[in-house]
């Protein structure tokens, strides 16, 4: 796809996904498939084999069988914010459709768009944007890079190491005094 077939918009976040727990967006999936034709093979694999291990898994997402006949197998994917998506899977096999369950799952719903900016704010500042040289030193941007200075590591002693010089100490002190 070209990139003017694909809607933009600015970055969004669902806030507030559950105001300190994950809360899993995908509200119900939808197996539609055929019980004779070939095509839905893989789909019928994935309900015998491994569906009951995703519904355990996901105790929050309904998952409704739907049996059509010579119909081609589609997931359907409702989310909590009133989207949903469909996904062919025809001749597919269940390791691709549990592939393409975990993509669902982890989706949130909003439609794919192409990001304008990868940043945005309703509320411009003065200031600029943040970059890591805001708050240091002007020099550091004339300077030739690596310093050795700045790459050296500051030693601080540890707490472990002033308990080993307080033992050394009170093993010289018994030492001397034994003399």
């Amino acid at each position: 796809m070209s990139s003017s077939s694909i809607p933009s918009t600015f970055l969004k976040n669902v806030l507030n996904n559950g105001i300190g727990r994950y809360v899993c967006q995908l509200q119900r999936i939808t197996f539609v498939f055929c019980k004779q034709k070939g095509d839905s093979r893989g789909t019928r694999d994935f309900i015998e084999n491994k569906l009951l291990d995703f519904t355990n898994n996901n105790p929050g997402v309904a998952v409704y069988l739907q049996p059509r006949n010579n119909r081609s197998p589609k997931l359907v994917a409702e989310y909590l914010n009133g989207g949903r998506e469909s996904i062919v899977t025809a001749k597919m096999s269940e390791d691709e459709i549990n592939k393409w369950l975990e993509h669902l799952r982890g989706r949130s719903g909003i439609k794919i768009a192409r990001i304008r900016k990868p940043q945005h704010t309703e509320n411009p500042s003065v200031q600029g944007v943040w970059h890591p040289f805001t708050n240091k030193d002007s020099s550091l941007n004339k300077t030739q890079f690596p310093i050795q200075e700045l790459s050296e590591v500051p030693h601080e002693t540890t707490t472990t190491d002033k308990l080993l010089e307080i033992a050394k100490k009170l093993r010289e002190t018994d030492v001397s005094m034994k003399e």
